[in-house]
């Protein structure tokens, strides 16, 4: 016979797993690392076996661990899964809604929109993880994640956001001082702003025609990992950069940054796009409600094309 509370404690072993430790999970559950120490116990003494091995430096999964750590994943999917179908059904816009997006994009235009959904549904709860890395929707149990540029082919069902337009920026007073380009040769005189690591979504390579590892490089003047970074370095006369229109369009809007439209902007010819992905065929409610309100928000054509 299984365990009252069996489920909730393999969640919390799940969660201890993922985070590497008992107080990294107790902090995400909002719980304290006694009450997930003794939840642990309590799963082990059900089980019989140990499922950690236990030091005061780490934690490391048993042969046993890792068998369940391996069964519980898709054990919690399944459930998570079963109860987003049927909540379908019901309509109603509750639970917690989980989220993974870009840094910038997030702060920029997901949290205006999820605090009116929050407001208008006060049974939801939100988790918005801002990160650079491609995040898995079934991997770690998200409703849905944003992402950018072409999509591989995947299971996961896909709903476009808005098209992904790429531009040439520069701030007036650095054009002043260096100089316009007119054509992609022209770059090789001027100091350019990159990513520093993570998706390439900016691609220099693609307009100086130079495959990884020689030119390019030697162009770089300033890299980082944060978009909003990038823009401001832009805007602070330091150089080139090439962005999405989500990050620099409304500073060209402003003529805070100006447009360089080299060579007819070729490198947007082939159709990209920003896209919701989910794992499930039926949304839930909270889905569906947070789709259609980050499209209206976004608007057609996109509040940040310029």
């Amino acid at each position: 016979m299984v365990a009252p509370h069996f489920a909730e404690f393999l969640a919390v072993f799940v969660d201890v797993v993922r985070a590497g430790s008992f107080s990294a999970a107790s902090r995400k559950r909002a719980m304290t690392p006694s009450a997930i120490v003794r939840q642990i116990d309590t799963l082990e003494q059900d089980l019989g076996v140990a499922l950690f091995i236990r030091s005061t430096r780490s934690l490391t999964l048993t042969d046993a661990g890792r068998r369940l750590y391996d069964r519980a994943i898709r054990l919690l999917d399944d459930l998570a899964d079963t109860h987003a179908e049927v909540s379908a059904f019901d309509g109603s816009v509750s639970g917690t809604l989980r989220i993974a997006c870009f840094p910038t994009f997030g702060k920029r235009y997901v949290l205006s929109v999820l605090a009116a959904l929050e407001a208008e549904h006060p049974a939801l709860k939100v988790e918005l993880d801002l990160t650079e890395r491609l995040a898995d929707p079934v991997v770690e149990r998200l409703d849905a994640v944003i992402r950018m540029g072409a999509l591989p082919d995947s299971t996961l069902i896909a709903t476009k956001l808005a098209p992904l337009t790429r531009i040439m920026v520069a701030s007036p007073a650095y054009l002043g001082r260096a100089g316009t380009p007119d054509d992609p040769a022209d770059l090789t005189a001027h100091r350019l702003l990159d990513k520093l690591h993570g998706a390439d979504l900016l691609g220099w390579r693609d307009v100086l025609g130079c495959p990884a590892g020689d030119a390019a490089n030697s162009l770089i003047a300033f890299r980082s990992d944060d978009f909003e970074a990038l823009r401001g370095a832009a805007v602070s006369g330091m150089g080139i950069a090439f962005l999405p229109t989500w990050v620099a369009g409304p500073d060209v809007k402003a003529g805070v940054l100006t447009r360089l439209p080299l060579a007819g902007e070729k490198w947007n010819e082939q159709p990209s796009g920003i896209h919701l992905l989910r794992a499930l065929p039926q949304p839930s409610a909270k889905v569906r409600a947070f789709t259609e309100a980050l499209r209206t928000s976004i608007g057609t054509p996109p509040m940040w094309e310029p």
